[in-house]
């Protein structure tokens, strides 16, 4: 997929977005970082057709897209399998083949109050959950999501971070926001940022820390925020962690049973 010369504004007010070039991959995993009020989901709508760019070219947009937009209205009264059964038969699926994909998904992101509570009644992270199912109900050529962690629990965000890998390993496009530069390094192969309508490529600033067990079972590291690599070596490790959360990450490693060796960014 590949956006040319792409600019937005809305009516006679200031460009949101401007000389905007990008290429879209098989498989690649990206993420756009910026500020509040930066371009952020403007230029995802953009990427899923929902909004036309004032100018510049937007070309090999595939036919199947998943999308999690920033906010789920929750006033359906349907249940929530009911809800993604209909979902899955407005994507082309039969009522069999949804029934089934609604089951697993629910099952696997694990969503509190069971299938059969309204979408209306759950609660903000639950909501969340149900706009993610939506969205894989058939498998994306191009999965779109707008601050997909936010709100979400601890083990849901492992849970969201294996199924955007699927996605990619399945030889999709997923694009996803985030305002913390954690997130985004850790579950992307490539970063971008917003800023002044401009996009362009940003590289987040990373810390080794190496570290050796000084007990018998020290706290796992891996799935810790910010964390991107962890190399075992014979007598240490070596985490590679981002910036905003090294200082975490060492409070974690301290308390759980490793001794610190070197920090350096």
């Amino acid at each position: 997929m590949l956006l040319r010369g792409i600019g937005k504004r809305y009516g006679d007010g200031p460009w949101v977005l401007s000389g905007v070039d990008l290429d879209l991959t098989a498989g690649e995993v990206v993420a756009v970082v910026g500020t509040n009020g930066a371009g952020k989901s403007t230029l995802l709508r953009l990427l899923v057709g929902l909004s036309r760019p004032t100018v510049g070219d937007i070309r090999g947009r595939p036919a199947s897209i998943g999308y999690v937009p920033d906010r789920f209205p929750p006033h359906e009264r349907m249940s929530a399998r009911a809800y993604l059964i209909h979902m899955g038969r407005i994507r082309g699926l039969r009522t069999e083949p949804a029934a089934r994909r609604a089951d697993e998904l629910i099952e696997r992101l694990a969503l509190v109050g069971g299938a059969g509570t309204s979408v209306r009644r759950l609660s903000k992270g639950n909501a969340q959950k149900i706009v993610l199912a939506q969205a894989l109900l058939v498998p994306p050529d191009l999965l779109v999501l707008d601050e997909p962690w936010s709100g979400l629990d601890t083990a849901t965000h492992t849970v969201l971070a294996e199924l955007v890998a699927e996605v990619g390993h399945a030889g999709g496009s997923v694009v996803f926001t985030d305002h913390r530069e954690a997130i985004a390094a850790a579950y992307s192969h490539r970063m971008l940022r917003i800023a002044g309508g401009r996009v362009s490529a940003h590289e987040a600033v990373g810390v080794t820390i190496e570290l050796r067990p000084v007990g018998d079972a020290p706290v796992t590291l891996a799935g810790h925020p910010g964390v991107t690599e962890v190399r075992e070596r014979q007598d240490a490790v070596v985490v590679l962690v981002a910036d905003e959360q090294r200082d975490a990450l060492l409070r974690t490693a301290l308390a759980g049973g490793w001794s610190v060796l070197s920090v350096r960014r």
